[in-house]
């Protein structure tokens, strides 16, 4: 069968056109997904997804701006990048929390590695607690400005300010000008 005949029975919404184009495409489409997710389970859940949103909107497929594949792909790479982007995978993929590196800071002398960290507990232990807060939310844990403002239930210029001061305590700290 012609694909442009398939793509129009899609786009009337016979289900056996969707089976073939599915089988055709969703390894493809799938394996594109994984590419930029980085993790199968969710990439397949992601590939589900959009092929129930090609069927939901398969009227706004126009031949005439480019292939079917293309059109699939696109919507694919877009849902793949929004995945990325959104606050579940930033929480899934967060660095350690400042409150484990202190811990780890001040049980142990020296690493094993015989690294010397009491420069390092001594630049967390002078910082107050409104550092400590948003140098985790901001470095460690991977937050916009604008998500610790919400998380931490302040304004977005607080955010800014607070994080400014921060900085400059560390590179007192630090001894760095």
């Amino acid at each position: 069968m012609q694909l442009d005949a398939l793509v129009e029975r899609f786009k009337n919404k016979d289900a056996s056109a969707f089976e073939i184009l599915y089988g055709m495409y969703s390894d493809n489409i799938c394996g594109v997904i994984e590419t930029i997710v980085r993790n199968e389970g969710r990439s397949q859940e992601i590939c589900q997804d959009v092929f129930v949103k090609i069927w939901n909107n398969a009227e706004s497929y126009n031949s005439s701006k480019g292939r079917f594949f293309t059109w699939i792909l696109n919507i694919a790479r877009n849902a793949a990048i929004d995945e990325v982007r959104s606050r579940s995978y930033k929480n899934q993929k967060k660095n350690l929390s400042a409150d484990y590196l202190v811990g780890i800071l001040a049980h142990k002398e020296d690493t094993e590695d015989g690294i010397d960290t009491s420069a390092i507990r001594k630049m967390v232990k002078n910082l107050n607690e409104k550092c400590v807060q948003i140098i985790e939310l901001l470095y460690f844990r991977g937050y916009t400005q604008k998500e610790a403002a919400e998380e931490l239930e302040i304004p977005v210029g607080t955010v800014k300010t607070r994080n400014r001061s921060c900085i400059s305590q560390l590179r007192e700290t630090m001894d760095v000008k």
